[in-house]
């Protein structure tokens, strides 16, 4: 919705136009109101055809482009000078002993190279010398002169009596050192400098493909609508994510707009288009293996998590919006568990498990291929038609038990009908359960912009299908039942026999309904949304939150979607819009965390608290009335009687350790990140590094690829040839307005399977010439995992690039395509394989190599 604001929008990584069609009517409101609209992608969409400049690029080449995005506002001094330096860690000294990818050729101070793995001391700040800790007693009554928590003094004992606060208070770091003047070769700022100048328009012409004039005219129309009066704002999708580098990619992103002031600022930001309706709300509650609801991170055996008070010391961040993480481990802990969690036994904490590694898909699949692992329980995903599919279907076959939750038999149901074996020699048994769509059941949905919309039940499923609740609802009643009494042999049952499941439904909430056993979406949303133990009347805010058990919260950033309001509880989910909602439209859903829509919104003002612009005018300071102000109604994302002119604290605790012109609250320094020091596993810097597969060689550094990058070097997963002959092609793959990932939900619709009813493959009419193929004749599409057959689609929509000096063609390929369902077609990700970013485990199918070739794979 804020896109509306932005007086420029650069769409990368994403086609918005196509692939969220209702939510583009936003940047177009943006363009009727003069703002322009540019595409950088690999090929002409529809978007680019709305946009008043389109911008070729070689897929894999981003981070290449944004950085010299970053070269050319630095060298051309055309950065924000009073927001970089008040607002960002620009004058931020770095330890004087870090060495750039410049001065090691791709790699960053810190690489073991039998491990593949960074050691970040020399990527920190320099600060002054920390508080002397007062000395702590542990639970056995030892004085602990390290203090409890330090490296060479573990904490002992329960949390039974632990003044939290003062033990956070008791870990203070020292402050970060600074150079106003930007002038120390050690700043953040001159750091930048030097590690961006080969980011040339000309060397992104060579590595890009993309034209030098072109890749100008972008960087001159964000500057010139950046700015006090203007706000400029990237938009991306998954195009950005499923790289080696992607996460590196989305934070060079993220360098541009600080640099050029259009973060916290309406118009401005970096919007993440997510793939499906409510993928932001899975992020924020949970489905990623090493994270609990609200972001909190899941135990770690490999971390200080022995106990809760070492998991509390050890997670909580004394100098940021974290140092409230005991509140808000401790009140998850009592959703979970209720009255069986107590001070006296950590609140069950000693009950969760602890990752040992990378649980996340791949290695999983890996593991699942080496017989490791025996069942599995799909909900809502199709790992059968997924990357490297061919090697995820062969995997299962080596399960005992698969279970299928779904609204059509999927492709993952069926697996055995494309495994490299005889269906009769796979023993795995599949129990498949009808799903209920998302309008035969109650929930909510949180999109793009971490808006909650409550949604209630419009009709029945069909036949027994029922809810995903119901069926985590109904398998946690029954493991309950199972394990109440003991079972041999099995260990670690008291979190399944704790555990509170109190979501029978209300007579009154199904009387209309056949099922009446479906869980109350409501009563799992109050849960999620925190209430107070003893009167269980909601929480209206997480400031309300306590650490000693008197209150209970599923996710602290969802609290306040419920609120007491005069004795009466408002679902602000349920919410319509009003009249003249101003800039962000406030009253319509309800955005996370305390219905704050644009994050940091301190920024919008300048250091001394006044509005950059009248025109920009959000969040500022209201001098006669000792507040900060936003006459749109959104929330303020800092504290609200914080004077800009209020100084750091080098004892405070919290946002009470940052001035009054530190916006980045969750940020240990309060300041925008140009320099990661921690966070990132593969540097504190964005650095260009090609695709695993990739055609041609790095041309800024001897490292052609991420050093670290996750490589799973196991039978069925061979890579292609770097910078080879065999593979000279670089492919991307798309999703299509009319289908829906993996065409689950849209290849069963006959109408949408005949407007989209077949795989297909864009190439250029050069490489379709050189290859001898004709528009509509089937093509394949090669790689080492496998081979996939489609029409092609000729088309001048993806044209060849001139790359240091050699011509590089490119084609594309949507994915929606499997063997279930009316419109079936060969499975794209046949020819995709496990290669994956080292921060997150995302794979990388957004480029790599294959090669084309004329006729079908089987005749």
């Amino acid at each position: 919705m804020d896109l509306q604001n932005s007086d420029a929008i650069v769409f990368m990584g994403s086609n918005m136009a196509e692939c969220h069609p209702v939510g583009f009517k936003w940047p177009m409101k943006a363009k009727a109101k003069g703002a322009t609209l540019i595409h950088v992608d690999p090929r002409f969409t529809r978007t680019s055809a709305m946009c008043d400049q389109y911008v070729p690029i070689r897929s894999g080449t981003d981070i290449a482009f944004l950085g010299g995005l970053v070269n050319y506002i630095l060298t051309n001094k055309k950065h924000f000078e009073e927001y970089v330096l008040s607002f960002s860690n620009a004058a931020t000294l770095i330890n004087a002993g870090f060495k750039d990818t410049e001065e090691n050729d791709g790699f960053f101070s810190g690489y073991n190279a039998q491990t593949r793995a960074y050691d970040r001391a020399t990527w920190q700040y320099q600060t002054s010398k920390a508080p002397e800790r007062v000395p702590e007693p542990s639970s056995t009554g030892e004085t602990k002169e390290g203090g409890v928590g330090t490296p060479t003094q573990p904490v002992a004992g329960s949390v039974k009596g632990v003044n939290f606060a003062a033990l956070v208070a008791n870990r203070l770091p020292g402050v970060p050192l600074q150079d106003k003047t930007l002038n120390d070769p050690n700043t953040v700022f001159q750091i930048l400098k030097r590690h961006y100048a080969r980011y040339t328009p000309e060397m992104v012409e060579k590595i890009c493909g993309t034209p030098k004039e072109l890749f100008i005219k972008v960087a001159d129309t964000l500057i010139a609508n950046s700015g006090r009066d203007k706000t400029s704002a990237f938009v991306y999708a998954v195009g950005w994510t499923q790289h080696t580098t992607g996460v590196q990619l989305i934070r060079t992103a993220g360098l541009v707009q600080l640099l050029l002031g259009n973060i916290g600022r309406p118009g401005g930001g970096i919007m993440a288009l997510r793939g499906h309706a409510s993928i932001q709300g899975s992020t924020d509650i949970a489905s990623l293996y090493n994270i609990h609801p609200g972001y909190l991170n899941v135990p770690d055996a490999a971390k200080t998590h022995d106990t809760l008070l070492n998991y509390i010391l050890t997670e909580t961040q004394p100098t940021s919006f974290w140092s409230n993480t005991p509140a808000y481990v401790v009140s998850q802990l009592k959703a979970w568990f209720g009255d069986n969690a107590t001070a006296d036994n950590d609140y069950l904490y000693d009950t969760l498990p602890k990752i040992t590694g990378d649980h996340s898909h791949l290695p999983v699949m890996v593991e699942m291929s080496q017989g490791k692992i025996e069942g599995m329980i799909l909900t809502g995903q199709n790992p059968a038609t997924s990357l490297n599919a061919g090697f995820q279907r062969n995997a299962m076959a080596k399960l005992k038990w698969l279970v299928v939750l779904d609204f059509f038999e999927t492709e993952s149901s069926v697996f055995w009908k494309h495994a490299d074996a005889d269906p009769t020699d796979i023993k795995t048994e599949v129990f498949f359960l009808p799903a209920a769509h998302i309008a035969e059941k109650d929930g909510s949905m949180t999109q793009t912009q971490r808006t909650i919309q409550f949604h209630k039940k419009a009709a029945d499923p069909p036949g027994d299908a029922r809810s995903d609740l119901f069926f985590w609802y109904d398998l946690g009643l029954r493991l309950k039942k199972l394990y109440a009494a003991g079972r041999p042999g099995a260990k670690n049952l008291d979190g399944i026999k704790n555990m509170t499941l109190d979501y029978a439904p209300d007579p009154a909430d199904v009387a209309d309904w056949i099922h009446k056993d479906e869980p109350s979406a409501l009563k799992i949303f109050k849960e999620i949304n925190g209430y107070d133990y003893k009167t269980k009347n909601p929480l209206n805010s997480f400031a309300n939150l306590a650490s000693d058990g008197s209150t209970a919260c599923g996710a602290w950033i969802y609290t306040g979607m419920l609120q007491l309001v005069n004795g009466q509880v408002v679902n602000r989910g349920e919410m319509l819009p009003g009249k003249n909602d101003g800039w962000v439209s406030p009253n319509w859903g309800w955005a996370w965390p305390a219905n704050r829509h644009q994050l940091y919104n301190r920024a919008s003002a300048d250091p001394a608290g006044d509005p950059w612009s009248a025109k920009k005018k959000y969040t500022y300071w209201d001098a006669a009335a000792k507040t900060w102000k936003n006459d749109a109604g959104d929330g303020i994302d800092f504290t609200l009687t914080k004077a800009p002119a209020t100084p750091a604290n080098a004892t405070g605790v919290g946002v009470a350790f940052h001035d009054g012109a530190s916006p980045f609250l969750l940020k240990k320094d309060g300041k925008g990140w140009l320099f990661a020091y921690e966070g990132l596993s593969d540097g504190p810097i964005p650095t260009h590094y090609e695709p695993w597969e990739s055609p041609v060689k790095n041309l800024l550094y001897k490292q052609d690829r991420n050093p670290i990058t996750k490589i799973y070097d196991v039978p069925g997963n061979k890579y292609n040839e770097f910078a080879g002959t065999q593979f000279p092609t670089v492919i991307t793959t798309y999703r299509l307005t009319e289908h829906h990932l993996s065409g689950t939900m849209t290849r069963w619709l006959p109408w949408l399977a005949e407007l989209m009813p077949e795989l297909f493959v864009e190439i250029s009419p050069e490489l379709a010439k050189e290859k001898d193929i004709a528009n509509g004749e089937y093509l394949r599409v090669i790689t080492e995992r496998g081979t996939t057959e489609a029409r092609a689609l000729v088309t001048k929509r993806l044209r060849p690039l001139t790359v240091n000096g050699a011509i590089v063609h490119q084609v594309g390929m949507p994915w929606h395509w499997g063997y279930q369902g009316i419109a079936t077609g060969d499975v794209a990700n046949n020819v995709t394989s496990f290669v994956a970013d080292p921060n997150v485990s995302i794979h990388e199918g957004k480029a790599f190599t294959c090669r084309i070739e004329k006729g079908r794979a089987r005749a």
